[in-house]
C-alpha cells in the first residue's frame, strides 16, 4: 500500500491514476487539490466520474466521501459540468 491509500477514498485504481498524472503523495494532492487532480487524471481517463471527484476532495478533507457537506457536493456538480 502507498501513502495515497491510506487518504480515505483512495483506493489502489484511484492511486495508480493518480501516480500516472504526476501526484505521488498526500502533500502533492492537498497541494494540487481535487479538481485539478482531476482534470489530470480526466485527460488520460475520459470515463473519470463524478464520484472519482467526490472521493478526490474526500481526500483532500480526510473524510470519506459520503461525509461531503452539500454545499461541496453542489460545488464540486458544477464543476463537473463544465468539463
Amino acid at each position: 500500500m502507498g501513502a495515497l491509500q491510506k487518504l480515505p477514498n483512495i483506493g489502489k485504481v484511484a492511486e495508480s491514476l493518480l501516480m500516472e498524472v504526476g501526484i505521488h503523495s498526500p502533500e502533492e494532492l492537498f497541494s494540487i487539490g481535487s479538481k485539478e487532480a482531476f482534470l489530470r487524471i480526466r485527460l488520460k481517463d475520459q470515463t473519470a466520474c463524478l464520484h472519482m471527484l467526490y472521493g478526490l476532495e474526500g481526500a483532500v478533507q480526510g473524510i470519506p466521501d459520503t461525509e461531503l457537506s452539500e454545499e461541496t457536493k453542489q460545488e464540486l456538480k458544477d464543476f463537473y459540468k463544465t468539463l
